[in-house]
Parts: structure tokens; sequence; C-alpha cells
């Protein structure tokens, strides 16, 4: 990701339009009349070798003869011509491009690369950005800037709009401009060859003329780019995504029930859950979400309370709440006693509260207020159905006042048009968000709620594993170099099982047999019952051709389903290639769940997990949620969750709940494999048992690919790096963990803090700090590990517990150019070599991801840090008036070291 150069894209100063033109309707007449009309307060410079001047303007013939040179240029003329305009303009000193014109990526120059290589190359020597080819342009309304050949401008906003759907742009902007809405930024990506999602949200995630950011998707190019920018963004301000025209891949049958189940659009949802995007199903509901979750206050629950003088306008509202997965607010015994008083005796005594048609807006107020006082109540809609006795406008000024005392989130639904306008235009002065209809009012209120959730879930702190696991990776490998050195794809069933316990996971006892007599000793040797499935590399799914028999008790059943299994897979499947059997201990766990627990390849976000209800039904139950590795405990807790068989693992009449638990931790350590083995291109494992007694595994299906390239990259999400975890020693001797932080260490870390002295809290942060919130201590523990690092200092206390001694951390910025540091060790324990071991890891570290410098600040009497920096070589440089010093340490390949 890289924000390199995109202020010259979206601040430019000046402005140079190639390809200008006087020929009415064309692509270079209406992009210089948008930017004449924009009001751009730069120069506007028309290029043009037709032309001495156009609409007005003095022309150039090209981009040399230019008198300055812009910071931004637009494109429209014909493919063949820009890749020469781009290195023109790069060398004149140009350092973006907005490129209107179609056709790049089809058409070949006679070298054979296509025009859009020829592009790039020419941009990259100097650093010049590209937005688009095939785009409408951009608009920043506030500067007035129209770069863009859209039909209509744009008006002054908060809310920035990115686009890959240039017709898309042209219906956003009409309904926008309807609607009064304004923005920031309005962005038409086109094919995004350079400027990307990415990069855009991370220049509007922490622009401060933004302060919602709405996405239209049709595909994503760079996931892990995508996921770690997203990421960041959601964490400043609402981003909110439409998603669609997804291209299907290869039509390739898939090998698992996870590659058939896990479709395109699961994954997309999964990948905005984890960013903290909110996604929603059109553009008019884009805009309600943004204008909502833009004037709605923190919701600090999800509790809402629904006040209406009309029974079936209410009734609407549930049924759309309770099947949006929302929750109705239940009354408490004294606001029910408080409504009573206020309210006439026919009132409906529950929630939602009709307070009857002839509702005055006295009586609206005075029940609102009721009902806002209730702490079980988070948010209130208030509707109005018209009626002959009561003016719209009176019961909305009463929601207006009511909205002045209190800073729980009001919603208002007045029903009707012409005759509630102005009750509208009251709440719209008085930033109360306003619906036409239940159902819009009840969809707005889900917004929030999703927004809600999706931040938790950006700051949970997961729990803790029950159990540590230390994978046998090497033994997972070597199955699988096997059968990829045979020339196979698909694992055996034993095979499989053999992985999985490489992971930890339990598995049932199973054992191969080449033939019909062997199947019978081999049963003979595991006791009977057991189940007897045929060995096939070209059978998959065994049910389907009779290849598997179930609770054989004896010998001589053992032998009868042999025989029977061979003439049956024979009939139906002769060209298949018999191996044998599988052998294995039927699991007697008659109260056991039937769980499926997978992994596929994604063709955009990589590998992805999935979870749901087992067994041969299993496509055409369809119960499943999606995930993306890596998970923790807290993660694989939510994606149980956001399946129905959830509920049936919590137990039933006689039935005992399952281990949750442990199936959270299959899930962990399944996520964990598919992180560590990039050979593995799906895997099944169905069914997967779970009761009370725990988890285990009577089926499994793997298949395999031979790995190649960046391995790493094919994942969304950055991994735990593993592999920077090292014992150190410190100078008494005692051997402690230096380590990446974790989601999981913030309790430990809140201890840490509370530990430190007042003066290490101010040599840390400037000044004095009593406390850190969660969502603070989340944001130091819950790291993009592409962006941030922060190694901890960790020993075990004597009951176990881990304890953190210090902490180094770095910022980088996107260009990986400077990566700002943060260092503190608790007093108790200073002098023991901490600091500066921290300190040597980190400046390795950055120097490993290419890191062009390692900088900080620290307050002049903070000595000890002072003589540390100089000692690493760090130049120190006194800021007098800001009341620091500015220490900075390039990373050269070969520094000299302390």
């Amino acid at each position: 990701m890289s924000v390199r150069n995109l202020e010259a894209l979206f601040r430019p100063t000046s402005v140079a339009v190639i390809g200008a033109s006087e020929r009415a309707n064309s692509v270079g007449a209406v992009v210089m009349r948008n930017m004449l009309a924009g009001g751009f307060a730069g120069p506007i410079m028309p290029v043009n070798p037709r032309y001495k001047a156009v609409q007005g303007v003095l022309a150039y013939p090209d981009v040399a003869s230019l008198p300055v040179a812009p910071d931004l240029a637009v494109i429209c003329t014909p493919p063949a011509t820009v890749p020469n305009l781009i290195a023109d303009l790069g060398r004149r000193g140009t350092r973006a491009a907005v490129v209107l014109t179609a056709g790049l990526g089809r058409t070949r120059l006679p070298d054979g690369r296509t025009i859009d290589q020829a592009m790039l190359e020419a941009a990259r020597p100097h650093l010049l950005r590209v937005l688009g080819p095939n785009c409408i342009g951009l608009l920043v309304p506030g500067m007035g800037l129209n770069a863009s050949f859209a039909h209509r401008d744009a008006a002054p906003g908060r809310i920035a709009f990115v686009s890959q759907s240039g017709a898309l742009c042209t219906a956003a902007l009409d309904w926008a401009g309807s609607a009064g809405i304004g923005f920031s930024h309005f962005i038409s990506l086109g094919e995004s060859s350079d400027v990307d999602f990415g990069d855009v949200l991370d220049y509007l995630g922490s622009d401060p003329s933004t302060r919602a950011i709405l996405l239209y998707v049709e595909s994503v190019k760079h996931r892990r780019k995508f996921m770690s920018a997203a990421r960041a963004a959601a964490r400043n301000k609402p981003v909110l995504a439409v998603k669609s025209g997804r291209v299907r891949e290869a039509e390739q049958a898939a090998k698992s029930h996870t590659g058939a189940l896990a479709g395109g659009d699961d994954v997309y949802t999964a990948a905005f859950r984890r960013a903290g995007i909110v996604r929603v199903d059109g553009i008019d509901e884009l805009f309600e979400a943004v204008e909502t979750l833009g004037r709605a206050r923190r919701l600090p629950g999800e509790r809402l309370a629904i006040l209406t003088n009309g029974g079936g306008p209410g009734v609407m509202a549930v049924d759309s709440l309770i099947q949006r997965g929302g929750r109705l607010a239940e009354l408490a015994p004294a606001t029910i006693e408080a409504l009573n008083k206020v309210l006439p005796a026919t009132w409906s005594g529950a929630n939602p509260v009709d307070i009857i048609g002839d509702a005055t807006g006295e009586r609206y107020g005075a029940a609102l207020k009721v009902l806002l006082a209730d702490p079980g109540i988070d948010a209130a809609l208030v509707m109005y159905a018209p009626t002959a006795t009561v003016a719209p406008v009176e019961a909305a000024r009463a929601l207006v006042e009511a909205a002045k005392s209190t800073q729980k989130n009001l919603l208002a639904c007045w029903l009707g048009r012409d005759g509630v306008a102005e009750a509208r235009r009251l709440f719209a002065a008085a930033g109360i968000p306003s619906y036409e209809t239940p159902g819009g009012a009840i969809g707005a209120f889900m917004h929030m709620v999703e927004y809600r959730r999706t931040q938790e879930m950006l700051l949970e702190t997961p729990p803790a594993q029950p159990e540590e696991f230390a994978p046998d990776s090497g033994r997972a490998r070597a199955i699988i170099g096997r059968a990829l050195a045979a020339g196979r794809e698909l694992l055996t069933e034993p095979e499989a099982k053999g992985v999985l316990e490489a992971y930890r996971v339990p598995v049932v006892r199973t054992v191969i047999a080449a033939d019909t007599d062997e199947a019978v000793r081999r049963a003979e040797e595991l006791g009977f019952p057991v189940a007897l499935k045929i060995l096939s590399p070209d059978i998959s799914h065994k049910t389907d051709v009779g290849g598997v028999a179930l609770d054989l008790e004896g010998p001589r059943a053992v032998r009868r389903a042999a025989e029977a299994m061979l003439a049956r897979v024979g009939r139906l499947r002769p060209e298949a290639r018999i191996e044998g059997f599988t052998v294995q201990q039927m699991a007697r766990r008659p109260r056991a769940r039937e769980l499926i627990v997978g992994a596929a390849t994604d063709p955009i976000f990589g590998p992805i997990l999935m979870f749901g209800e087992g067994g041969i039904a299993v496509e055409l139950i369809a119960d499943r949620a999606v995930a993306l590795p890596p998970l923790n405990m807290g993660l694989a807790a939510h994606l149980i969750a956001g399946t129905r068989i959830s509920r049936l693992l919590e137990g039933y009449r006689d039935v005992p709940a399952a281990d949750r638990a442990a199936i959270a931790l299959t899930l962990v350590k399944i996520s964990q494999l598919v992180v560590d083995l990039p050979e593995v291109a799906e895997l099944d494992i169905n069914p997967l048992f779970a009761d009370a007694e725990g988890v285990i595994a009577l089926d499994a299906r793997i298949s395999v690919r031979r790995a190649g390239g960046n391995e790493a990259a094919r994942l969304a999400i950055s991994p735990y790096p593993q592999h920077l975890v090292s014992e150190i020693s410190l100078l008494n001797g005692e051997k402690v963990t230096l380590r990446p932080i974790r989601p999981e260490d913030e309790p430990q870390h809140v201890e840490f803090f509370e530990r430190l002295t007042p003066e290490d809290i101010r040599f840390r942060f400037f000044g004095l700090v009593r406390g850190l919130p969660h969502s603070e201590m989340a944001r130091f523990t819950q790291i993009d590990y592409d962006r941030e690092m922060a190694f901890i200092v960790s020993r075990k206390r004597p009951d176990g517990r881990p304890e953190t001694l210090g902490v180094m951390r770095t910022a980088t910025d996107p260009d990986n150019l400077k990566a700002e540091f943060a260092i503190i060790v608790r007093s108790d324990l200073k002098g023991q070599g901490i600091g500066r071991t921290l300190m040597r890891h980190m400046i390795d570290y950055c120097r490993s991801r290419g890191t062009g410098m390692l900088v900080g600040q620290i307050l002049p009497e903070n000595r000890a840090m002072r003589k540390m920096a100089e000692a690493f070589g760090f130049r120190l440089e006194s800021r007098t008036e800001e009341g620091f010093i500015q220490v900075s340490l390039p990373l050269g390949p070969d520094p000299a070291k302390p």
C-alpha cells in the first residue's frame, strides 16, 4: 500500500487537461467544462496541438510547452498515446494523473506489452500515481476540483464515495444530488491499474475532511493490502460497502464440501466484517446508512424501544427488527408503571408502545421521557401515522424537544409524504435521522447495530486458549510431500487424519487394508464394531457410491460388507482405481452433533475457513459460516455463532451442551494448519462429532497442490509472526521471552501499565495518563503486523500466568519510509538490558522489512533514553519550542552496531 503522491491527486494546486477539446460532447470538452465550472482556484492548462485556446483558455501543444509542471494531469486521449504522455509528464515533475481512456489492457504494443503495462512502466521511475484507466475521474467539491466527465457536479460534504463502476458513479451523483448529500471526495477507480481501494482507504482514513467512506466494490485485486487499509480506516471512521459483480472462476467441480458451500458472496461478507466494514445492499441504503451513522451517537447496546400512535406500523417495525437479527427492548416494571400514569388505559402495555391514534404532542413527549429514563433501552424509534386529530408537526416538536435532553439515539418514522414534509424538515434541522417507512427505519437502526458489532469485534480481547498446542508441522509436511511426490492431489483418509493428528485434532483411529482378508484382520485388531470405507484416489465422496459401511459386528459382517462394496463400486465407477479399504473404530457418541469444519482457497481472498452443520446432507442443509484465517478463540466463537446449529450446541431437553471451547479450539488449530501449510488447497472434516466430552473427527479429506511464489502473501490477513519469538537472557541471567505482542496479551498489558511509575508514564506519553481504557489497550495489543510491530519481553509468574516486563512498538507509514518508535520498561527492572535488547531487535526487524528510517521523540530530561539512542547511532535534534528531542536512525544495509 502507498499514499505517496496521493496529495497531488486529491489536492492538486494545478491541473493539465491532456486532450482538452472544443468538439461538442467529447470527453475532452466535458472534462474542460467541468474543470472551469467547478471553481478550481489553481491554473487549468488545456493541452491539444489542434487548438490555440479551449473554451476561452490558452492551450498548449504538448506537455513540454506547459509553463509550469502540473500537480495533476487528466488524460483523455487515445490508448496508444497514453504511455508516452505519462513519461513526458513524469519528466516534467507531474506526480499524479487521471487516465479516463479505456481499452489499455486489451491493446498490445509491437513488443507484446499491453498499453496498460507500458503506462505503469512509464510512471514508475517518477513515482507518478495513476487513477484509472477507464474511469469517470474524480471530484473534490471542497476545493472546486471536478476532474471528471460526470454529467453533474457534486456538493461539498464530509462523505467520500469510491467506486469501481463508472455507471454507478453517475447514478450515485444523481441520487445524492436529489437527497441533498455532499461529498469530500468522489472517486471513480476504473480498472485500478495503480491506485486502488487500499491506497484510497489509507488516504481517506486519515483525511480530516472525511467523516465516512462509502465503497462500491466489484472485486478486490490485492487482498492483504485491502484488508490492512480497510481495518485501519474502519478504526477511525465508518466504512460502508456495497458488493456486486463477482467474476466467476474456472468451472471446476470442488473436491470438497467446503469448496462447494463457501461461495464468493459469503467470503466477501466475512472479509468486510473482519475489516470492520458495514455491508449494505444497495446505493440508496448505502447513503441512508451513512447519514444515520453520521448523526448517531455511540450506541451502548442493541435494545430498541418503539413508540407509535398506530399498532400496525409498530408491528411491522417489530417484524422487520426480529427478521434482521435485532433486539426489542423489554420494558422494566417501573417503566410500565410510569407509562400507566401518562397514557390512556388502552395503551399496548408493552413494547412496541402504542399510545393510541389520538395521541397529542404532549402524550408523545411524556411517553418518550419515560422510555428514555429506562436503563434497559438503548435507542428509541418514534413513529407517527397521520390522523385528523393531531398535526404531524406537533408530534415532531415533542420528539425534537426530547432529543435535547438525552444522549440516547432517537430515530423518526413519520409515515406519508407531503403531509409530513414539514416534520421531516424539523428533524433534519435537529440532526434526528428520519425515514419514510418502518422497514427503512429499522434498517437504519440495524446499520447502527452492525457498526457497533464490527467496532466491538475490532477491539475485542480474545479469551486465552484452554490449552497451548504445539503442532508437529514437520510430520504434516512429510505426509503431504509423499503424496505430491507420488503425483497425487488428494490425500488418503489415513493420510488426512495423520495431518490432523499432527495439529492435535482428535481423530478416530483408522488403518488401511489392501484387500478383504486384511480388512477382516485389521477389524479384529481394532475391536468391533468398526466402520469400513472404500479407499480410492478417484472417489472423493464415498457415500455417493455406497463406499461406506457402519456398525459392522464381527469378521463375517466385515467380509460381506467388503465384497459387496467392491462389487457396487466396480459397477458404479468401473474406471476408479481401488487401493483397498480403510477400517476405523466406531465412535460411540450418541448425543454428539455432527459438524463440518473446512478450509478452501478463494480466488480473491485466499485461504478461508468454514464451519457449520455436517453430515451427508451438508450441502442440502447449507448451514455454514465463513471466516478468514488466522483465528483466535474469540473469532472462532463468532464463527460458531454465525450458524443455525450454534443453538443446538447449547443443549436441549436431556441433551447436555457441547463443549464449545473444544470446538473453537479445533477451529483455531485448523486455522494454524492453513497458515502453516500452503500446500493445503481444500480440507474437510465431516463429520466432526461434538458433545459434552469434546470433539473427534470421524472423516477427513484434504486436497493438496505444490506451493509456489510468495506463499506468505496468499493470506488476506498477516498471521502472527511466530518466527520472531526468541528466548533471551537478562543481565542477571534470568531467561525470558522476547516476542511480538498478541491480542490475548491485553490483561497483562493492563497490569504492566498499572506497575509503571508516574515518571515512566510521563517519559512514554509526554504527560500524566491515569489509565488507558479498553479501546486504547486493544489498539496497543491488536496490531496489524503488516503496518505495526510491538515486541514485548515476557516471563512466567510462579502461578504460570505471563507477565510483561517491557515493550517497544513501531508504527510504519504506508510507504515504509519511516517507522516511529516508542519504548517503555518497568522501573523496577531497568538496568537488566531489556531496553537495549528491544531496540536491537526492532532495528533488525525494521531493516529486514526495508524500512527507510527509525524515528522517535524523547523528552530532554529522559537522560537514559538519550544515552541509549546515541549508543545506537541515532541523530539527535533538539526541538526546543516543541519541548522534545527528535531522534532518527537511517536503516542502511550495513550500519555500525553498538
